[in-house]
């Protein structure tokens, strides 16, 4: 199933799930069964993964500007995130605005992250695994980050303390970042 969000370009995937006694099997990823159902995301380059210990950690909000920006396609293999895509596309009608969506090992909601957005997560449960393909390599020098709280996104933490990275404490705030995504019909 494939869900248009409140942002152009960014899409919830949810693939199906074949179950009996023994688990389930899914395709996490089909080019061809997305491309049948009108969606066309460009080419993947990089799977990456990552492990949170701690309920309350937050990675972001991150992008790699040109010539090495990345699209992402999130999942959570296990446990549950909060996963946000914030426009940075100058011109676009839905500048600055945020969708977030939950992504668990339950669900097996996916989230398209297109260029020229930010995007983070909150992890809801201890021990979550986020999975992810990027359209580009992962290049130092293009690597940014903006700060998780300076944007007005709803975080669903609770009473968690957040659990940043250094990058992270010392990211710039939404209203000092010079975009360099462009907006284009």
């Amino acid at each position: 199933m494939i869900e248009a969000t409140p942002l152009p370009g960014v899409f919830q995937i949810t693939p199906p799930r074949h179950g009996d006694a023994r688990g389930f099997f899914s395709e996490s990823w089909n080019a061809k069964t997305l491309r049948n159902a009108g969606l066309e995301l460009p080419a993947f380059v990089q799977d990456n993964h990552s492990m949170s210990v701690d309920a309350g950690t937050v990675r972001g909000l991150h992008y790699q500007s040109p010539p090495h920006a990345q699209g992402k396609l999130v999942r959570c293999g296990r446990g549950s995130i909060f996963d946000v895509a914030v426009d940075v596309r100058k011109g676009s009608p839905t500048y600055g605005k945020w969708f977030g969506t939950e992504l668990s090992y339950e669900n097996g909601r996916q989230l398209w992250v297109p260029v020229g957005f930010l995007h983070g997560f909150a992890t809801l449960e201890p021990e979550s695994e986020i999975i992810y393909k990027c359209t580009d390599h992962y290049a130092p020098e293009c690597d940014g980050a903006v700060r998780w709280d300076s944007v007005g996104i709803d975080w669903p933490m609770g009473d968690l303390e957040p659990i940043l990275s250094e990058k992270d404490r010392a990211a710039i705030p939404f209203a000092e970042f010079e975009t360099p995504f462009n907006y284009e019909d």
